[in-house]
C-alpha cells in the first residue's frame, strides 16, 4: 500500500472491507506513468501542499502556478500528480472540517496526461459530482462542483479539461 494516510484499522470490519475494496480499485487506477510522477513530484515538491488563501477571484497567484487544484469559499488547495485525499483527519491534502465527513472521505487521482478522476473511498455519507452523489470513478473537468456532506469545493485546471478516461481504465504503457 504504502501510503499511511490510506489505512483502514480505524473502521468496524464491515465498512472495512468496503472501504479496502474502493481503496484497492482508485489504487489500481494509477497506472505506471502516474506511479512514477508521484514519485518525481514526491521528490520535487512539498509533500504536503498547504491551503492558500484565496484572492478576489478564487484563482492561485500568477507568482505560485498550478496545474490542478480545488476551491471552497476561503481557499485553494493545490493538487499533485497522484492520490490527492479529502476528509476530516488532518493528514489528507485537503482537511475538510465537518464531523459528517469521513476521515478518508474521497480521492481526487491526478494521472500523468491531465486526467483527473473523484473517486469516493467507501465514505458514509458519500460524495457528490455536480450534485449527483457518485458510484464509482468519475472524471473531474474545469468547473466541476465537488460536494462532501456540507462542503462545496469546485476543480480547477489550468491547461483545461483533457479527454475523459473510461471510468475503469488504467494507466499503462503497453510496449
Amino acid at each position: 500500500m504504502g501510503d499511511p494516510r490510506l489505512n483502514s484499522l480505524h473502521l468496524d470490519p464491515a465498512r472495512r472491507q468496503e472501504y479496502r475494496r474502493a481503496r484497492e480499485q482508485m489504487l489500481q487506477s494509477r497506472g505506471v506513468e502516474t506511479l512514477y510522477g508521484e514519485k518525481i513530484r514526491s521528490i520535487d515538491s512539498d509533500p504536503n501542499p498547504t491551503a492558500i488563501r484565496a484572492g478576489h477571484d478564487g484563482k492561485p497567484d500568477a507568482d505560485k502556478p498550478l496545474d490542478f487544484w480545488v476551491t471552497d469559499r476561503d481557499f485553494i488547495f493545490p493538487l499533485k500528480i497522484g492520490v490527492n485525499s479529502m476528509g476530516r483527519s488532518s493528514d489528507n491534502d485537503v482537511l475538510v472540517e465537518d464531523l459528517y465527513v469521513s476521515r478518508r472521505h474521497c480521492v481526487i487521482m491526478v494521472h500523468h496526461d491531465g486526467a483527473c478522476v473523484l473517486h469516493d473511498t467507501a465514505s458514509k455519507n458519500g460524495t457528490y459530482l455536480n450534485g449527483t452523489k457518485i458510484s464509482g470513478p468519475m472524471p473531474l473537468r474545469p468547473g466541476d462542483e465537488i460536494r462532501i456532506c456540507n462542503k462545496q469545493y469546485v476543480f480547477n485546471s489550468r491547461t483545461g479539461p483533457a479527454a475523459p478516461p473510461s471510468p475503469n481504465a488504467t494507466r499503462t504503457i503497453m510496449g
